[in-house]
């Protein structure tokens, strides 16, 4: 009966607009620039993932960053009330203004603090300094692309003005440089303390801003107590 009266009178549907991006029909280019704003939903998504896996500080704090980033975006947005490129060209926006573009300041927050991360934070290993340099300018020039296609794609698909991207990209940049310093110069000094909480303790909340290499580390300390569980089980069947 009630799915009756809702096929007699549907109600007005909405699409959700954080996901909805919309290209020209038939535009390879503008289809491949669809998918690549997407970008900065696939990065939050990525970090809600490390957080709840992981519950590492430093990339709370860096999550953390990203959401004020958001926040400063939206308060910009409100007092610029700058209106989009070719109003009415798009069904569906997420936000009505367009300038600082939200897409352009999300990526550049990220790419710009991972700079510095990448090469200020993270510590050189001795044995493969080389190999360890290398494939961090691979993962910047990666990083790079990823933010120009992302900006770019808001210039094409018209949603925003190249000064809505650019302004953007300047304030994601000024947000990323200046969360990363006070993440090194304010926070990472209470992380231990933080870490030492009930409630940390309780939620398996850990700092690993002293571990240089953690990849390196937790694959040797897994690899290891792997080998002794197998070497009990081992003399246990024997």
């Amino acid at each position: 009966m009630a799915l009756e009266e809702q096929c007699s009178a549907p109600p007005r549907w909405r699409p959700v607009s954080l996901t909805h991006v919309e290209f020209p029909d038939g535009d390879l280019t503008g289809q491949v620039l669809a998918y690549t704003s997407l970008l900065p939903i696939a990065i939050l998504v990525g970090f809600v993932t490390l957080i709840v896996f992981k519950r590492e500080l430093h990339t709370i704090s860096f999550f953390g960053g990203l959401i004020l980033n958001e926040g400063v975006n939206w308060v910009l947005k409100h007092i610029l009330r700058e209106p989009r490129p070719c109003a009415g060209a798009h069904s569906t926006v997420f936000a009505e203004y367009g300038m600082p573009s939200n897409h352009s300041q999300f990526i550049w927050f990220f790419v710009v603090y991972f700079f510095l991360f990448l090469y200020l934070r993270m510590h050189q290993t001795n044995n493969a300094r080389c190999v360890d340099l290398l494939w961090r300018h691979i993962l910047s020039i990666i990083l790079l692309g990823m933010a120009l296609s992302v900006s770019y794609s808001r210039v094409y698909l018209v949603y925003h003005t190249w000064s809505q991207v650019v302004y953007g990209g300047v304030a994601g940049c000024t947000i990323g440089i200046l969360w990363f310093f006070i993440t090194q110069e304010v926070l990472t000094p209470l992380f231990p303390k933080i870490a030492a909480w009930p409630i940390s303790e309780y939620f398996l909340v850990r700092d690993t801003s002293l571990i240089p290499n953690i990849l390196w580390f937790e694959y040797t300390v897994t690899r290891s107590e792997a080998r002794n569980r197998q070497r009990k089980l081992g003399t246990k069947l024997q």
